[in-house]
């Protein structure tokens, strides 16, 4: 038997598997300020669920993680104070966000997230914490998908350079 052979739970957590914990909530609870700030300034109804949707997975990550940590005798990062619901009439015309603009910014956390996601499985010894990151890839990797078909359907997705024509293949 090995060294950390037994139940994943009683082994002890390495260094890599700290920070990827502690970071990855600490990301969630800043997710989770801004995205109910973009919801007092989106109009969009369909924005507004997948904003929802996101405020309660990075709620769920930051319990679970913050739960993991202070299991494993670690300070979790500070949460920040829940933002007051504002009617988007109120905000500023210039000092507002619009509907693309926030759709963007989902759409790019939600890619830097599968990104850590894969790094924290792929450094995990622990098989519970490499189990609990491939939830949360899935997890975003559905929301991803739900934030493109949205971004289509509005017009608000902005593509990279498109090749529109190929070049002719050549018979040698």
């Amino acid at each position: 038997m090995g060294i950390l052979s037994g139940n994943p739970k009683n082994e002890p957590m390495h260094y890599g598997e700290i920070y990827s914990v502690w970071m990855f909530s600490a990301l969630a609870k800043g997710s989770v300020s801004f995205y109910q700030a973009f919801l007092n300034h989106a109009g969009d109804k369909e924005l507004k669920k997948i904003l929802d949707d996101l405020i309660d997975q990075a709620k769920l990550e930051i319990k679970e993680c913050d739960t993991l940590l202070t299991d494993n005798g670690i300070a979790p990062a500070p949460v920040m104070p829940e933002r007051p619901p504002v009617k988007l009439e109120d905000i500023p015309a210039g000092a507002r966000f619009t509907d693309p603009e926030i759709a963007a910014k989902i759409s790019s956390d939600t890619s830097i997230g599968l990104a850590s996601c894969s790094q924290a499985m792929g450094q995990s010894v622990r098989e519970d914490i490499g189990a609990l990151f491939a939830k949360y890839h899935l997890t975003k990797t559905a929301l991803g998908v739900r934030i493109l078909q949205m971004n289509k359907e509005k017009g608000w997705l902005i593509p990279p350079p498109l090749q529109v024509k190929r070049p002719e293949p050549v018979n040698a």
